[in-house]
């Protein structure tokens, strides 16, 4: 594989490993957000960060890794 897709699926795993540990903030250490008024809401964004970096890393192993 390209060593710029290389870092490009370096960098998406990054991204998503980060929106992991916020959503496990969010979920497990409730003092971690303080007074959060939108928490689902944030949750919610977090999630979709992961699903779009999962998402491209795919697309990506699916048509340039050989």
């Amino acid at each position: 594989m390209n060593y710029l897709l290389q870092a490009l699926i370096a960098k998406l795993k990054g991204e998503l490993e980060v929106a992991k540990a916020n959503v496990m903030v969010y979920t497990r250490n409730s003092t971690g957000i303080g007074e959060h008024p939108e928490i689902i809401e944030a949750i919610e964004t977090q999630i979709e960060k992961i699903a779009n970096a999962e998402e491209k890393i795919a697309t990506i192993e699916k048509y340039f890794s050989r």
